[in-house]
């Protein structure tokens, strides 16, 4: 039984990898590839595997898990920000796209009840597949992007009522208003547990159990809760999923949401990707072949019918022509979560195996057109725009109702990691100077400390890609590594580095000996300790010794320069500051030494320095007194400030000309 099981879920992975390498090559979503290894491993396709049952336990634990990090990633402040996408226009097009599809089954034979019940499966559409393209596009935060996430919202919310009705529909129940009474109870007694779980128990329970610093413990716990709350409401007669969607939302407005998220999605990817390739070994190719015709007609029904739909809920909150239809397009699937009600439907008798099939060859499809879809979206759109509606309404800008809602609280700013000693010297630094941070810290007790003062700091481990999307790295000005572990750091930078090649990253690190190999890495710049340690006691002592203050800068300056040059292959390059309008802008001060030959002397149209080193002094500081208005005839002196424009390399080619 076991060898069984575990050459089936090898051929099942050998398969997904194969299959998901060869679409991630086209660069098509890996949910395709799940699709696509259940139809040709399935008992549909080659039969290649046997323990069908064993899948299917694996499938209904992806399951859970990605109900439960919806439940973790939604909180009530993200609904407030895109309410009215959320609640009217997810209502609208669920309402719609039911209402619809019900009349449409009810005028092919099917009773109001079956009719109503294959609506609530078409009105869902693909969370995971619409967000991973979207991201993947970089138009998650566009108007379409947003809508489409907030409709998304809606449905991965109501799909739990549609659950708790369905065997109320299918008459499962003699006494009809009791089962809604019954319902109605039991919801309420759920809320009310959730409530003092999430109010009372679970912020304390995590709390110690973050206090260890113990991440297998932490990971143990959460994936315990998520089961726990799935079970308990599972023998309260609801549903796992609904428990486990709970769970989430128990957890989801802690400290510690983000860090659960991190470690749970691993685990999502790996089960989920089971419940993709058990949907794909549902689907009967014979019957698919049978009734191809009808089955693309439906296909092509359906994504119109649900274009349409969730055209006109975007269209009634005042969007362009252009986001609606984007929007809609983007919705046009039917999604994963019809496949879990399916189930439920064919066990109350509201679906027949025909309908079943129907049911799984269209949503199928469906999803597999999807990719293309969104990618020529804007060419469709274009087109349908430039066919029906005149070059007025085509011109008219793109309307962003609530943009200013939902930016990024994170744009611009720094992120501090670690707050240790240095950590809190850099954030209070950064407050004084106005400086907008946010702090990753793994201490739950120096979060929960911190937070009351008002810090902003969140609990997160920085080597994960999660917890750096989170605090927004992409739109980062720089990142602070202020942690002592070597290899933390290294996992830090090697994570950051994965995600963006942008972001200025600076480290901290004990000794002279590791900034090579943490430069290697990834790191623009490191700090070293012991270094540091140094310079502080020759600048104490250079004090005592009544030295002046210009003179231990200079001083200072000369033995980090030194150093810095001795223990790093590359030669110390002057510090910029760099535009983020424009990348190629770079402006740095420097002080003229030499008081001999070029420059000192000499005017700015003789040295004729864009042609010599191809910058251009702006402004020069002489005795305190800042020069800005200078001309071509203008000598440079001794000890001048000069504050030069140009690319790294020129500029660090003037600087050895005049130090």
């Amino acid at each position: 039984m076991e060898s069984t099981l575990l050459q089936d879920v090898l051929i099942l992975l050998g398969f997904s990898v194969m299959i998901v390498f060869l679409l991630q090559k086209l660069k098509l979503p890996s949910i395709l590839g799940f699709l696509i290894t259940g139809i040709i491993i399935g008992p549909y396709g080659l039969s290649l595997v046997t323990a069908v049952h064993q899948v299917e336990i694996f499938a209904e634990i992806g399951v859970i898990l990605l109900l439960f990090v919806i439940g973790l990633e939604l909180s009530i402040k993200q609904l407030i920000l895109i309410k009215k996408t959320v609640f009217i226009g997810g209502l609208l097009q669920v309402t719609l796209t039911v209402g619809i599809a019900a009349l449409a089954a009810n005028v092919f034979g099917a009773t109001w009840n079956k009719a109503v019940f294959i609506g609530f499966l078409v009105s869902l559409s693909s969370t995971a597949i619409v967000l991973k393209i979207l991201q993947d596009k970089n138009e998650i935060s566009a108007a379409h992007g947003r809508n489409a996430l907030g409709i998304l919202i809606f449905q991965d919310i109501i799909v739990v009522p549609m659950m708790l009705v369905t065997p109320i529909m299918a008459g499962n129940s003699d006494d009809i208003t009791g089962s809604i009474v019954g319902l109605l109870v039991k919801s309420l007694i759920v809320v009310a547990i959730t409530y003092i779980l999430a109010r009372y128990i679970v912020p304390k329970l995590m709390y110690l159990i973050a206090k260890t610093r113990s991440k297998e413990l932490f990971l143990l716990t959460t994936i315990t809760i998520c089961f726990a709350v799935a079970f308990l409401t599972s023998m309260a007669g609801l549903s796992l999923a609904l428990g486990a969607f709970l769970a989430g939302l128990i957890i989801s407005e802690s400290e510690y949401s983000h860090q659960a998220t991190s470690i749970i999605l691993p685990f999502r990817e790996l089960f989920t990707s089971f419940f993709f390739i058990s949907v794909g070994m549902l689907l009967n190719i014979s019957f698919f072949i049978e009734n191809v015709s009808m089955v693309l007609l439906l296909v092509a029904g359906v994504m119109v019918l649900k274009t349409l739909a969730t055209a006109i809920a975007v269209a009634v909150l005042k969007y362009p022509i252009k986001a609606v239809l984007l929007t809609a397009l983007a919705l046009s699937q039917v999604g994963e979560f019809a496949f879990i009600l399916a189930t439920i439907g064919m066990d109350n008798d509201l679906l027949d195996d025909t309908v079943y099939q129907y049911f799984l060859a269209i949503s199928i499809c469906s999803m597999l057109l999807t990719p293309f879809v969104i990618i020529y979206s804007d060419k469709i759109s274009d087109v349908f725009i430039k066919t029906f509606f005149s070059r007025k309404l085509k011109a008219k800008k793109d309307l962003e109702p609530e943009l200013a809602e939902e930016s990024s609280a994170f744009e611009n700013h720094l992120i501090i990691v670690g707050y240790g000693i240095n950590g809190r010297s850099l954030a209070k630094a950064a407050e004084f100077s106005n400086i907008p941070y946010v702090v990753l810290e793994l201490n739950a007790e120096t979060v929960r400390e911190e937070a009351e003062k008002g810090v902003p700091i969140i609990f997160g481990d920085a080597g994960d890609d999660h917890i750096l999307n989170h605090v927004n790295i992409y739109h980062a000005r720089a990142i602070v590594v202020a942690v002592s572990e070597l290899k933390i750091s290294k996992d830090i930078i090697i994570t950051v580095r994965n995600i963006t090649q942008s972001v200025y990253l600076l480290v901290r690190t004990k000794y002279v000996r590791e900034i090579n190999d943490l430069k290697a890495i990834g790191a623009d710049e490191v700090i070293p300790e012991e270094l540091e340690a140094a310079v502080e006691i020759f600048s104490r002592i250079l004090h005592n010794f009544l030295v002046p203050d210009d003179e231990i800068t200079n001083f200072i300056e000369s033995i980090r320069s030194d150093n810095y040059n001795l223990f790093q292959d590359k030669a110390k390059i002057a510090r910029t500051f760099k535009s983020d309008q424009v990348p190629d802008f770079n402006i740095t001060c420097l002080r003229v030494y030499k008081d001999s030959g070029s420059p000192v002397g000499r005017s700015l149209k003789d040295l004729d320095l864009r042609s010599k080193y191809n910058i251009n002094v702006i402004a020069v500081a002489r005795d305190g007194v800042m020069l800005s208005n200078i001309g071509a005839e203008e000598k440079i002196l001794q000890n001048d400030l000069l504050y030069v424009q140009g690319g790294v390399s020129e500029i660090e080619g003037f600087r050895k000309a005049i130090g």
